[in-house]
């Protein structure tokens, strides 16, 4: 359950439903698998799987979700072979060559008939509410996972104004100034990891790993013209990440400071330690996004909400 990524939206009006509310809401569009025809189903499935009741987990006002999605596996190698016998056998047959209209006809009917047959495979992705802080926090890797998980949060709850967390400084600048400069921002330590990207031609990317990147070499790539387009950082709360210039965070590693945290509890029960986790976990969230923005300058509220910038 630990979120490896974060992808940061503000809700642009505060958030007013009770978990209660939510649990009832996602109840309506739950989780249910793939019958033989369907490619694919998503729904809401219980963030505590066979241990859990209920469609949302809360704890310290805090509400977690999880969305569910299962897919028919369907390699293009074996549609595209099974067209081509096809035909092959229309050649032989009836001495001619399908058109093109045809050639897609036949390919639709040949995926309807082995999608009863084909395998299946189930990911989950978490994400959770923070209506005291008017945020919604995904654990994606890629925006399109969090778009999906969205989309079906506000089919489901009827509306989600949200939009992507914004920082005042551009990433990419103040990335690229922390490394010309050679120190991170206070509360924070570079890494050995960052990709540069050139000015003049995006395409041109450096990718450089286990790297002091304050040495010569990576200086002279960003005086030659390139900037810092991700960059891996060490927050003093111990959590290793990497950053990108759209101020999404990913691979996240918990540090000893955290792990002691959670040696200091007992559980009793898998749903006992899952609740554990969450709270250990989202109370060390509240800390290292703001902290994470106060880095680039501080959030920026402009398209917000005026309710809610003079709240922020």
């Amino acid at each position: 359950m630990w979120f490896k990524n974060l992808l940061i939206y503000r809700f642009t009006k505060p958030f007013t439903l009770t978990a209660d509310e939510v649990d009832q809401k996602l109840g309506e569009m739950a989780f249910s698998p793939c019958n033989s025809q369907d490619p694919s189903s998503y729904g809401w499935t219980m963030p505590l799987g066979s241990q859990g009741s209920q469609y949302v987990h809360s704890a310290n006002g805090y509400i977690m979700v999880c969305a569910k999605k299962q897919e028919k596996i369907l390699p293009a190698a074996v549609i595209n072979d099974v067209l081509a016998d096809k035909l092959e056998e229309i050649k032989s047959q009836e001495d001619r060559r399908p058109g093109r209209k045809e050639r897609t006809d036949l390919k639709e009917e040949i995926i309807f008939s082995l999608l009863p047959r084909a395998f299946t495979r189930s990911n989950r992705v978490f994400a959770y509410i923070a209506p005291q802080e008017g945020l919604l926090i995904v654990d994606a890797g890629s925006h399109n996972k969090a778009e999906e998980l969205m989309v079906l949060l506000r089919e489901s709850l009827g509306s989600l104004p949200v939009i992507p967390i914004k920082a005042k400084n551009v990433a990419q600048h103040a990335m690229t100034e922390w490394l010309t400069n050679g120190s991170a921002p206070k509360g924070f330590e570079l890494g050995g990891e960052c990709e540069l990207r050139d000015k003049a031609d995006e395409s041109a990317v450096i990718r450089c790993k286990n790297q002091n990147l304050c040495s010569t070499e990576i200086n002279n790539h960003i005086h030659a013209g390139m900037f810092v387009n991700k960059l891996a950082l060490h927050w003093v709360g111990d959590i290793d990440f990497i950053v990108d210039d759209q101020l999404t965070i990913k691979r996240l590693s918990f540090g000893d400071l955290v792990q002691e945290k959670l040696g200091e509890t007992s559980a009793d029960s898998a749903a006992e330690q899952f609740d554990v986790d969450f709270n250990i976990m989202t109370g060390e969230f509240a800390k290292f996004i703001p902290a994470v923005l106060e880095a680039f300058g501080g959030e920026d509220t402009a398209e917000q909400d005026p309710v809610i910038s003079s709240a922020a």
